[in-house]
This record gives C-alpha cells, sequence and structure tokens, in this order.
C-alpha cells in the first residue's frame, strides 16, 4: 500500500507535465526546448541532492564500471520516453496525450517475461525467468477500460492525422520509461539509491539533450521565456518530485512482478489530474458523465490493484 500511495502521489506531479507542454505548445513554443531544457534543469539540482548525500564518488565509480549501459538504458529510459511525449503534445490535446499514456499500465506489465528473478530452491539459489502476473494484467486492463470511456467522447473531436501523430509517439514512450527504470534498477543491483540513479541516468542522457538543444535553435531558435519558466517548473514538478517519488516507489517492490505492476499502475490516475488542470489551467470543458465513469472504473481498478498487491505472490515459474 505504501508503494500505491507514493505512486498516486508521483502521477499528481507527473501530471505538470502533460498540461504544460500542452500550454507550451498552443503558446508556440517548440518541443525540441520543451524535452531537452527539463533534462538540463534537473541536473543541478540533482547533483546538489547527491552531493549533500555524499553519494557523487559512489555513483560516479558505478557509472564508470558499465558506462555504455547508462548511456543505453538512459536514453531508453529517458530520451525515448520524454521526447516522445513533448513531440505529441504539439499534435493534440493534453488529454489524448495523457490518456494515450496510460497504456504504460498494459506495456509495464508485458515487459516483465525480459526480467529474471533469484528464487531459494531445493538446489539453492536459481534465476528463474518473470512471467506476466495475469491478475495484474486484469486488472490493469480493466483500469484501461476506464480510461477508453474518459477518451470515448474525444474521439470524434480528433482527425486520423492528429491521432497517429498523438498516438504513436506516446505509445514508444509507454514501452520505454518502465524497460529503462527495470533495466537501471536491474543494473544498479541496490547499490545506489533513487537521487543517484537519476541523476547518472540524466548525466548519461546529457549529450542526447545537448544535441536536441543544438538542432532547436538551428532550426526554431531560442526559446521564449515563458516557455523557459514553463519547463523549469516542469522540471522541479515532473522531473525532480515526481520521478523520485515513482524511481522510489518502483524501488520498493522491485522484487515483486505483482506489487511492481501496482504501483506502475497509479500512474492511471494522471489522466485524472490532467482532465482537472485541462478545466482549471485551459478552460477546457467541463468532463461528462461518461468520463466520470471512466474516473470510477480507474479508482475502482486502482483499489483492486491495493488489495492485490498485499496477497502473498507465489512464485510459480519456469527455469531459464
Amino acid at each position: 500500500m505504501k508503494g500505491i500511495l507514493i505512486g498516486i502521489l508521483a502521477a499528481f506531479f507527473f501530471s505538470f507535465t502533460f498540461i504544460f507542454n500542452r500550454s507550451m505548445e498552443l503558446t508556440g513554443g517548440s518541443w525540441l526546448w520543451s524535452a531537452s531544457l527539463r533534462f538540463l534543469f534537473m541536473i543541478p539540482f540533482f547533483l546538489l541532492i547527491v552531493f549533500f548525500r555524499n553519494n557523487l564518488k559512489e555513483l560516479f565509480l558505478e557509472m564508470k564500471q558499465n558506462l555504455g549501459a547508462w548511456v543505453l538504458w538512459s536514453f531508453v529510459g529517458f530520451v525515448l520516453f520524454y521526447a516522445p511525449i513533448t513531440f505529441a503534445a504539439a499534435y493534440g490535446p493534453s488529454w489524448l496525450t495523457a490518456g494515450t499514456w496510460q497504456f504504460t499500465i498494459i506495456s509495464g506489465l508485458l515487459l516483465t517475461p525480459l526480467f529474471s528473478t533469484m528464487v531459494q530452491t531445493d538446489n539453492g539459489l536459481r534465476k528463474v525467468r518473470n512471467t506476466i502476473p495475469k491478475k495484474a494484467l486484469i486488472i490493469s486492463s480493466i483500469i484501461f477500460i476506464g480510461i477508453l470511456f474518459i477518451q470515448s467522447t474525444q474521439f470524434q473531436h480528433s482527425n486520423l492525422h492528429v491521432f497517429l501523430l498523438g498516438f504513436l509517439p506516446v505509445i514508444i514512450s509507454t514501452f520505454a520509461y518502465p524497460l529503462g527504470n527495470r533495466k537501471m534498477m536491474e543494473l544498479c543491483d541496490g547499490r545506489l539509491d533513487t537521487f543517484q540513479r537519476i541523476l547518472g541516468m540524466t548525466i548519461a542522457s546529457t549529450p542526447f539533450w545537448i544535441l536536441m538543444a543544438g538542432y532547436g535553435l538551428v532550426t526554431v531558435g531560442p526559446p521564449s521565456v515563458i516557455q523557459v519558466q514553463q519547463t523549469l517548473l516542469v522540471a522541479i514538478c515532473s522531473g525532480v518530485i515526481a520521478t523520485s517519488l515513482f524511481f522510489y516507489a518502483t524501488e520498493l517492490t522491485r522484487h515483486s512482478p505483482e506489487k511492481l505492476g501496482a504501483v506502475e499502475a497509479t500512474q492511471s490516475t494522471q489522466i485524472v489530474f490532467v482532465m482537472l488542470g485541462d478545466v482549471l489551467w485551459l478552460a477546457s470543458p467541463l468532463p461528462n458523465s461518461i468520463a466520470l465513469v471512466g474516473v470510477f472504473i480507474i479508482m475502482l481498478g486502482i483499489l483492486s490493484h491495493s488489495l492485490l498487491s498485499n496477497i502473498p505472490y507465489q512464485k510459480f515459474k519456469k527455469a531459464v
């Protein structure tokens, strides 16, 4: 239950990403700056946090040993996650981006067989491949049905062009974020804390953000003052606060596929926060009764996940 509550709190701060990204697009800001500035702004915050915790040296030694893996999975977990989301914001309202992002509920569970867990057997510890938790998948599908209810009244306002450019990039993100996060947890194997891991991934992905910013400078010019200010808010709310909370919650549950799936499913509550933000910040119309039914289904799914995650998980897996 602790991981789920932290996950929901993280979802609240993550929702600022969709609202501000859309706001920046509506005011003429480029997605290239929205993406790159967020992660460049994150570096000094996490440098200070890790420095004052006296953990910088430990982080750099860890990165030096597996620099290639750090760059690869940081690119997957951060660049392939966030660049497509900011790109999609240019082609559809924030509800479409946030709603599509909820597919991460399913994609996170589908990635489970790519990872293994050490299990005690009669012959000692053995590494066994994880299997997709069927109960968690069913509950996550229920949550996704709730998302479809919320989105159903909006589909009629989108043409195919907007749908594809606002949909396909986000689908890539839904697989990239949990994959990069889990691979880095596997690589670090508990040797680094949450703040060290986020700082390491941000530093490892920095060359890609610099290239993106350089391309943005050449093609669209420098960002406006308003875009810089809003990106800084996204960096603090989503990059620092939300990412730290979510990574901490996944770290707490990384040894249990069902509990990890429950934590990742809490991100579905983002759509609720985004809907409220659209109404209060971007003056979007109030959700109708069908959308409210969808919200109720999501809440029911989250409750079911929390109950399931407290049931002892019996590991019936085949050996690798």
